[in-house]
């Protein structure tokens, strides 16, 4: 009998601030109109002293735990995607795992920045059907803000903090579930998009610094190419997707990946004008909002998809 990890439940969570274009207007030297213009982004939200990548991952896991009707002590393994961990260690999986009240399960992070949630589901999918755990709850959780330079308008505007979680559950038989998944890297491209510290080699946190236009070429590039491998691997054509969700890095990086793949916008989940980037946590808050709002419904097709630096960018084909 073919082993499956179904989506049970999902959820999301935002902190409490919300910054509008705005209100950077008042701080850089920028305006609402050049980044709605470049980016599609009209508003972010930014996480107070109070609220961490843990707790807003935290959040998020309840939600999905409540969507999925189960208990926190359900849940065998915690796979949390984050480039901006509460603490070098422990991971802040372990952090969610206790904020929780969960005794004791496998809990770890994983980096690959924009692309980590999808590296985290894929992980997560294959220990499942390995059979080291029945539930596991697959978190991206971020606070970008606390590595932006504030006086860097090409990156300041462009990111926000959140949180997005699902449930994921092995069973048997049927057709939902994670029907396919690839992952890709090339390390080459790391000066790109970065991050000028690390423990490692400067002993600071360091502030995001990235090359937009590169960014934006390889994006288009390798987001529809990895759309068109996870599709193959199904055995499955473009038309058969119900909805994409994408990583909600650009809206012109998000249009311009549908239209190489002949996708109509009105199958493509957007939230980036709500959001703006949020680096691993953008698709499954994005895949929350669409399947609160009733947009993704139980047997639709789902592909999600993302890229981020390193340059690492991934895609998963789900059955609701």
């Amino acid at each position: 009998m073919t082993i499956r990890s179904v989506i049970a439940g999902t959820g999301s969570a935002l902190p409490r601030t919300i910054v509008t274009n705005a209100d950077l207007a008042a701080r850089v030297d920028t305006s609402d109109e050049w980044i709605v213009e470049r980016t599609g982004i009209r508003q972010r939200h930014i996480a107070e002293p109070d609220e961490t990548t843990a707790t807003l991952g935290a959040d998020a896991a309840r939600a999905a735990l409540a969507a999925a009707g189960l208990e926190p002590g359900d849940i065998g393994m915690i796979v949390l995607a984050t480039a901006t961990p509460d603490n070098t260690f422990p991971a802040t999986a372990t952090k969610v795992q206790a904020l929780l009240g969960i005794d004791d399960c496998v809990a770890f992070d994983v980096g690959a920045v924009c692309s980590g949630f999808l590296y985290a589901l894929t992980v997560a999918d294959t220990m499942l059907r390995a059979g080291q755990a029945r539930h596991a709850l697959v978190i991206g959780a971020e606070t970008f803000s606390r590595i932006l330079d504030w006086q860097d308008r090409t990156t300041c505007v462009l990111f926000g903090d959140g949180a997005g979680a699902v449930v994921l559950s092995a069973e048997s038989g049927g057709e939902r579930g994670v029907l396919a998944s690839k992952l890709h890297a090339q390390g080459k491209y790391g000066e790109m998009l970065y991050v000028d510290g690390g423990p490692s080699t400067t002993g600071t946190v360091g502030h995001v610094r990235m090359h937009g236009r590169e960014v934006f070429r390889h994006a288009v590039t390798n987001l529809a190419a990895v759309l068109g491998e996870v599709l193959d691997e199904a055995g499955l054509a473009a038309d058969a997707i119900d909805w994409v969700v994408p990583h909600q890095a650009n809206l012109r990086i998000i249009d311009a990946t549908a239209r190489k793949l002949n996708l109509a916008a009105g199958r493509v989940v957007v939230t980036v004008d709500r959001h703006a980037n949020t680096s691993a946590a953008s698709v499954p808050l994005a895949l929350d909002v669409a399947v609160r709002d009733g947009r993704i419904r139980p047997g639709d097709l789902v592909a999600l998809e993302a890229m981020g630096g390193g340059f690492t960018w991934g895609a998963a084909l789900v059955r609701m």
